[in-house]
């Protein structure tokens, strides 16, 4: 145990240090992120082997929680409203094209099944969120027609899109599906993530009215919250988590209550 917390300490100073050498010679962080992730890795000079899938998975979602809530929450609704139409054309037929296309990639040329090349289209056919974020906030780039905050609104809203179109190929591949369920988890995922992200959110802001959060020490941890939960309640009723994280983060930057004022400390850090 020992010995984990110490090479956890010297990941979190490496990362440090990297992302202040990165944002002066202009390079993503995430570059740098990934290269200390593979000095670390099996074949790197440390040789960490690691196989723990299911421990993997937990931690990527709830990253993924709070990058997905956070690029919501952080949205400037007032620059991305003039291009939500396209983003969400983008995120949607967009990635479900390139979701396509890499498919029939797969068939030719790797010779997969046409199930398992729609598997792989899926799982690359979104672009990174946290990556898109951090480049475009980071470096404040001034791109023309509202090009930055369509790319800000699709890469924080394809994500429930292929999650999507994953869940349903998964589905094909292992279980005999009709087409009335598939268009029931159509349904489940998209009504259920949206409703319960909005009504998650509309209720947040009312409680935030006469709840003891306005001091900054709660605020973290009640965000926190609030992204954990609007990820859980439409899983367990199979609805998408992701798209719902993303729809109350949205709702809640365009709203004004005590605690907007400071902006999700524990994911800015």
């Amino acid at each position: 145990m020992n010995w984990i917390l110490l090479l956890l300490a010297l990941v979190m100073i490496a990362c440090i240090l990297c992302n202040k050498l990165t944002s002066k010679i202009g390079m993503p962080v995430l570059l740098a992120f990934l290269a200390v992730g593979m000095l670390c890795g099996v074949d790197g000079p440390l040789h960490i082997r690691f196989d723990n899938y299911a421990l993997t998975e937990t931690l990527c979602t709830v990253a993924l929680i709070f990058i997905i809530f956070y690029g919501g929450f952080g949205t400037k609704w007032r620059a991305a409203k003039p291009v939500a139409g396209k983003a969400v054309l983008l995120s949607t037929l967009g990635v479900f094209l390139t979701a396509a296309a890499m498919g029939v990639f797969c068939r030719f040329a790797l010779h997969t099944g046409w199930l398992e090349g729609m598997l792989m289209g899926a799982v690359l056919g979104s672009t990174d969120a946290a990556s898109v974020f951090s480049i475009l906030r980071s470096k404040k780039l001034d791109l023309k027609y509202g090009t930055a905050s369509l790319l800000e609104v699709e890469s924080g809203s394809n994500d429930p899109v292929a999650y999507l179109i994953t869940t349903i190929v998964l589905a094909m591949m292992t279980t005999e599906i009709s087409a009335g369920r598939m268009l029931y988890m159509i349904f489940a995922q998209i009504v259920y993530g949206v409703g319960i992200g909005a009504v998650l959110a509309v209720c947040t802001v009312f409680s935030c009215g006469g709840s003891d959060l306005k001091r900054p020490a709660s605020i973290p941890f009640f965000m926190a919250a609030i992204a954990i939960l609007s990820y859980v309640l439409p899983v367990l009723i199979g609805g998408n988590g992701y798209l719902s994280a993303y729809i109350a983060g949205i709702i809640l930057a365009t709203r004004r209550f005590p605690t907007k004022r400071i902006r999700c400390i524990f994911l800015t850090a």
